[in-house]
């Protein structure tokens, strides 16, 4: 990747010298990435609320696990849906990040979605960078910056998410699935 590379639709993977309890093992998909900063989703933080506790309208779209996932530590208010493609056209509702996976409005309501999406998933906050900051991190080795899969965003088991991207790395990345969460006790 070169420094002024386009970071959207990419994932970052938190390296284990980024030291920052937010971001710990955490895989982000960016949602948009510009001389402005940019903004991204942890993919692979789910809390313990199912979305029918919050959100029931939208509980029968969502897919598996069926809780809302922390996006970030910004705006926790805040919901984004990412969603998988459906049977039906979905320009005005869906904006595309990887593959058939991306943004929808979760302005429109569940009913609007129908077939027009599948594997909705719901996100309270997001990760948030300044100009240039984003970019002084990956310089600095906090995090790893890899090409993202469609089923990444909507992984039925989002617990082992950090290691299985890597592990689809070249060699080098890939010895790191194995790291140890505590490396004293290695």
């Amino acid at each position: 990747m070169t420094p002024d590379a386009p970071l959207t639709g990419r994932l970052l993977v938190a390296t284990p010298a980024l030291g920052d309890p937010n971001f710990d093992r955490t895989v982000v998909l960016i949602l948009e990435h510009a001389d402005e900063g940019a903004v991204g989703l942890v993919l692979n933080r789910p809390s313990d609320t199912e979305v029918r506790e919050p959100l029931p309208e939208w509980d029968d779209l969502t897919a598996d696990p069926s809780v809302i996932f922390v996006g970030g530590p910004v705006e926790q208010k805040a919901v984004i849906g990412l969603a998988r493609r459906g049977a039906t056209d979905v320009e005005e509702r869906w904006r595309p990040l990887v593959g058939g996976v991306g943004i929808v409005d979760l302005g429109r309501g569940p009913d609007d979605l129908l077939p027009a999406v599948e594997d909705l998933r719901l996100f309270a906050g997001y990760a948030g960078w300044g100009a240039g900051q984003l970019e002084g991190e990956i310089e600095a080795g906090a995090w790893w910056v890899v090409d993202a899969l469609p089923e990444d965003a909507c992984s039925r088991q989002p617990e082992r998410l950090w290691t299985t991207v890597l592990r689809r790395q070249r060699p080098r990345l890939a010895m790191y699935a194995d790291y140890p969460v505590d490396p004293s006790v290695n």
